[in-house]
């Protein structure tokens, strides 16, 4: 019984995560943070219009005192600006897939990781289910 109901728990998130790092200069790492959403339904850009009343995804990132952040999470994919008339909002989503990414510098040579939460919404044409919270763990060095 305990099965199906994790399985089910599971069915109800339409997105999957992929972590991973990859070395882009000496002790410099892009990390890659990548949604993959089911068929019809999609998730928040993390900068969204004033008037919107979409759920933006956030990262907090865990202290970590041999990486330092360069600038913020940038977005590669898809954006769509959708426009919802009934609550007279725009919100800037993306489907099908979309790859966060976050330079980051180690300040000595030494295997560390950079660790966190991401969180996120997602919606279908009918329904948005509750923000959810994911934590990642990614090696670098």
């Amino acid at each position: 019984m305990a099965v199906l109901t994790v399985a089910a728990a599971r069915a109800q998130d339409p997105a999957s995560w992929k972590f991973s790092s990859k070395k882009v200069g000496d002790k410099v790492y892009e990390v890659h943070m990548v949604a993959t959403l089911q068929n019809g339904w999609h998730l928040y850009s993390q900068q969204q219009p004033k008037e919107a009343i979409a759920y933006p995804t956030k990262f907090d990132f865990t202290k970590n005192p041999l990486v330092v952040r360069t600038g913020s999470v940038k977005e590669m994919g898809k954006m769509q600006k959708v426009h919802d008339a009934a609550t007279n909002s725009t919100a800037y989503q993306y489907g099908n897939t979309v790859t966060f990414v976050q330079k980051v510098t180690l300040k000595a040579n030494a295997k560390t990781s950079l660790s966190g939460t991401v969180e996120y919404q997602t919606c279908d044409d009918k329904k948005c289910l509750p923000p959810k919270k994911v934590p990642f763990h990614i090696p670098l060095g």
